[in-house]
């Protein structure tokens, strides 16, 4: 188990800090997503989805939401793990990904609610040199974790046989959306925590100008 609060060190929260007494007031919900993170990167049973593919596909979506403290993070824990190749093939992929579809979500609705339609391009890893660092597995697993993040309303059972058929469990598999479904969580409140301690630093700054 982690002994420091993710959330915390991501969007760079001093202990005492007035974003620290505010996340104090919701103690559960701090224990409950820490708990969260604890169990999906330090998992008692890793042998559907090990520790280095999580922290792969971690870093893969924080770098699609743009979150570079995660990356860092993430990046930091995939090194810590082995190749450090798969970490700078990953950042490498994101940043193919940003550039092929930059804004998202995307996605088709049906019937009567076809307006709503955000039509956009799908990601898939076709580079033959990062498919040989990443491995089937793992190439599968970061095309899946894109259409999850961008893509989430056209995920279809096809795109589950694709992952069965590059070598996920269904475990593997429930295990690789619950931890898209974390991060989407956990970058947002990130997002929502830095947002608000800037805003915080610039009333000091002006009103300590006045």
């Amino acid at each position: 188990m982690s002994t420091t609060d993710v959330i915390d060190t991501l969007a760079g929260i001093a202990p005492g800090s007035a974003l620290d007494e505010l996340r104090a007031r919701r103690p559960e919900s701090r224990t409950h997503a820490q708990g969260s993170y604890d169990a999906l990167f330090a998992p008692a049973d890793a042998s559907h989805a090990s520790v280095a593919e999580r922290a792969a596909i971690a870093t893969f979506v924080a770098s699609l939401h743009r979150q570079e403290s995660a990356v860092a993070h993430y990046r930091a824990l995939l090194e810590g793990e082995g190749d450090e190749r798969i970490a700078a093939t990953v950042i490498e992929l994101a940043a193919s990904a940003q550039e092929l579809a930059p804004v998202g979500p995307y996605g088709n609705f049906t019937a009567d609610n076809a307006p709503e339609s955000v039509p956009g391009p799908r990601f898939e890893i076709t580079d033959v040199a990062a498919s040989y660092v990443l491995g089937d597995r793992l190439a599968a697993a970061l095309d899946h974790a894109h259409l999850l993040t961008l893509h989430p309303r056209d995920a279809a059972p096809d795109d589950l046989r694709r992952l069965e058929d590059a070598g996920w469990s269904a475990t593997g598999i429930v295990t690789l959306s619950q931890l898209v479904a974390f991060l989407a969580f956990q970058l947002r409140v990130v997002a929502g925590l830095t947002a608000l301690q800037a805003t915080r630093a610039a009333s000091v700054t002006e009103g300590a100008g006045r």
